[in-house]
């Protein structure tokens, strides 16, 4: 069994307030979910206004396969939402 992770800290630039920030949040964890099948959630940067932290997780059978769905919810992401990655790491571990 591989656990495939990822971790990416990004800036919502558009965002006036905590609400709007929530809204652009909620926006891009259901994608993960829905088109990717993974389990993401807000990890930190809870209390910041413009920054976010997200992490999110995939159990398959093949490292490559866990990274490769990983890379494509990362290229969504960044080409999809109106959001500006600071940071982004993907991993994997076989258990």
């Amino acid at each position: 069994m591989v656990v495939s992770m990822i971790q990416i800290i990004f800036e919502i630039p558009d965002a006036r307030n905590i609400k709007e920030k929530r809204r652009v949040l909620k926006s891009i964890l259901d994608k993960l979910k829905r088109r990717f099948y993974l389990s993401a959630a807000e990890v930190d940067l809870q209390d910041s206004l413009s920054f976010s932290q997200i992490g999110g997780a995939l159990v398959s059978n093949s490292r490559s396969f866990g990274e490769t769905v990983l890379q494509k919810a990362f290229a969504m992401i960044e080409n999809e939402t109106h959001v500006r990655i600071q940071d982004m790491k993907i991993y994997s571990e076989e258990f």
